[in-house]
């Protein structure tokens, strides 16, 4: 599948390295193909990994695969024009969080916009610098 295993890693462990697979499907995949969940990647033999390749290729999409289809869905959401595919495209939270506060994981640093004096503003549209308008705000005060 295109991802090599470290060999000093337990078996369960190092197959949650794999995009797509968890604690819950690695427990799935082992009891089906019968592997011990305890076993070092270096200790388990070709026919075991083989066979847990095919119970995984069989059951579950992984990798590319799953990549590919979640891109898929939400390029829909986005042609389709829905409230989610405008929230992925905007980059905001699109399952209903807050966002007056948080997500900032996702919407980015802060920028802080605030209110600016007429005299300070026509400084900064004539092309002076960012220092020339706390000097005057400095004088100002």
């Amino acid at each position: 599948m295109g991802i090599t295993l470290p060999d000093e890693k337990r078996i369960d462990y190092a197959l949650t390295l794999i995009y797509g697979i968890g604690w819950s499907n690695v427990k799935l995949v082992l009891d089906q193909s019968k592997v011990d969940h305890s076993k070092k990647v270096k200790d388990v033999t070709e026919d075991e990994m083989k066979k847990i390749i095919e119970v995984m290729e069989t059951n579950f999409k992984v990798e590319g695969e799953l990549r590919e289809l979640l891109t898929d869905n939400i390029k829909r959401l986005r042609e389709i024009g829905s409230y989610r595919g405008n929230r992925h495209v905007r980059g905001l939270p699109s399952r209903g969080q807050r966002t007056k506060s948080n997500a900032r994981t996702k919407r980015g640093k802060r920028k802080t916009v605030g209110a600016l004096r007429k005299e300070a503003w026509a400084k900064l549209e004539s092309g002076k610098t960012a220092a020339a308008v706390t000097d005057a705000k400095a004088a100002k005060k």
